[in-house]
């Protein structure tokens, strides 16, 4: 038996490819007492994760996690678990944003925001399908990117379809590993294909009378880029929860609620209904989006549980 290190660049369940360090890869199961104590999820090894393997002829057993400097996860459809990592190890986290085709919702954005900053992941948003969008949506669009970029979050439109705004793509991408998310059917796998075409991605249209995407991706793989960095590419989710968060920190995960906060009467201010609140000051004074401050509210008081 051999002991080796590797990356892991697929998942699908039960077995994870594992790409070694001689470059080779192989398919792993993982050793049953693996378990990682700060979390409870559906999978203990994620794409991402760097592992011991050991070698045994021509298949694998994953013995070690190594220590992850951070991971996404979201809430998973099991109920006998808390929750379903989607990557580990990443250096950006992509949001995929349709502003109708179908409708990705500001609450489902902000909370994709929330959880990638409780974990210390930069977060992009890049805006897609712009070829289909008439007046009104391009206002719509134009606001959203104002407000996302005056909070700090860089943004792009592009269009995959017409192969507009690809080396803006290419250029965020070159060189770090960057987990891709946002709803099925906003066009995820076609904006990977464009960006890569010999990756040759499943894709599936959305379905014209309900607005939503069909699943096309069904695990989380990583894939390399030929100009340099991987892509993380995810099952595209409808429904985006945050774990592992107390209610009493979740406004540290919207930056302009954080900063005016500072400006509260009471320290441990819930910026709901407390007298002397900064944050609900700001909102009145639009120095705080409603949107942002309708979205920190539904996840305080847990409302809003499919997210859409």
């Amino acid at each position: 038996m051999d002991r080796k290190e590797g990356l892991v660049i697929k998942s699908t369940g039960s077995r994870y490819t594992v790409l070694l360090n001689d470059s080779t890869s192989l398919i792993c199961r993982i050793r049953g007492k693996i378990r990682l104590d700060e979390i409870r999820s559906t999978n203990p090894v994620a794409v991402g994760d760097e592992v011991f393997v050991d070698v045994m002829g021509d298949e694998g057993v994953i013995s070690e996690v190594k220590a992850r400097r951070n991971y996404i996860i979201r809430k998973s459809t099991n109920l006998s678990k808390e929750s379903q990592i989607l990557a580990a190890n990443v250096d950006q986290a992509v949001l995929i944003v349709t502003i109708n085709y179908p409708i990705t919702t500001r609450v489902f954005v902000d909370r994709f925001i929330a959880a990638a900053e409780a974990y210390g992941i930069p977060v992009r948003l890049i805006f897609n399908k712009t070829d289909r969008y008439d007046p009104p949506h391009r206002r719509m669009l134009a606001e959203w990117r104002e407000l996302y970029e005056g909070i700090g979050y860089p943004t792009l439109a592009v269009s995959a379809k017409k192969e507009e705004g690809l080396d803006e793509i290419k250029e965020l991408l070159k060189d770090k590993i960057s987990v891709l998310n946002g709803h099925s059917g906003v066009g995820k796998s076609t904006l990977i294909n464009r960006v890569e075409p010999g990756l040759n991605l499943k894709t599936a249209e959305i379905s014209e009378i309900h607005q939503s995407g069909r699943h096309t991706t069904t695990f989380a793989e990583m894939h390399p880029l030929s100009f340099g960095g991987y892509i993380i590419d995810t099952p595209g989710i409808r429904g985006f929860g945050l774990i592992h968060i107390e209610k009493e920190e979740l406004y540290h995960y919207f930056r302009e609620i954080f900063n005016a906060a500072k400006g509260c009467r009471f320290n441990n201010c819930t910026h709901n209904n407390e007298p002397g609140c900064a944050v609900k000051e700001a909102v009145i004074n639009e120095e705080i989006a409603q949107s942002r401050y309708e979205s920190y509210l539904s996840i305080l008081l847990n409302k809003n549980e499919k997210y859409r």
